[in-house]
């Protein structure tokens, strides 16, 4: 599954983009052309916020993909996760010019979308929560897909809107594949696996 692509930046930068560009072109046209290179500036920076690469992704069976680019700060367990279950946790912090789009951990079906968290379950029956936390601007994430939609492992699946922290909760028998300080891109480095199908 490819999902659903943008042309090399998320589509929720567009209107910023072509507003600085045109303001840009405008000051080139119509006053001193050094005026331009602030609206310049925030281009290249707003480029920067919104840009959402291609990225190719491997398939790896009973993988848990890093949902965002970014480095890994807390690696714990919960009694009490998102889904009521026990979990594994691994805490991520966003970098802030890394991919504006959020991918899917893993492949399954959306059985929860609420505002903060998004709830996938495998064709094994594993549930693998995202969850975001930290928005700048009050902004929380844009989710790209519905309840009850199938993602692909590492299918884009929100913005993030300069969220600075992702969590992902697996079945507490899954395995963490990192450690604590590494960085990791989204879509392409395996953070841990479900368990093994009975």
């Amino acid at each position: 599954m490819h999902g659903r692509r943008n042309p090399f930046i998320a589509q929720e930068g567009v209107p910023l983009l072509g507003l600085v560009f045109v303001a840009a072109i405008l000051l080139i046209g119509y006053s001193n052309p050094w005026h331009a290179l602030f609206p310049a500036a925030i281009f290249v920076l707003l480029y920067l916020v919104f840009r959402d690469p291609h990225r190719a992704i491997p398939s790896v069976a009973l993988g848990v993909f890093s949902p965002v680019d970014g480095e890994v700060i807390e690696i714990g367990r919960t009694d009490n996760g998102e889904t009521g279950a026990p979990a594994l946790r691994i805490v991520i912090k966003v970098d802030t010019l890394g991919t504006y789009t959020a991918r899917s951990p893993v492949e399954g079906t959306i059985k929860d979308l609420g505002k903060k968290a998004l709830w996938l379950q495998t064709d094994e029956g594993d549930d693998v929560v995202l969850k975001f936390g930290g928005y700048r601007l009050g902004l929380a994430p844009r989710a790209l897909a519905k309840f009850g939609e199938r993602l692909g492992q590492g299918q884009r699946c929100a913005y993030l809107r300069l969220t600075r922290v992702a969590e992902v909760q697996l079945p507490a028998d899954g395995k963490v594949l990192v450690e604590q300080g590494q960085l990791v891109a989204a879509g392409i480095d395996v953070i841990g696996t479900v368990p093994s199908p009975r």
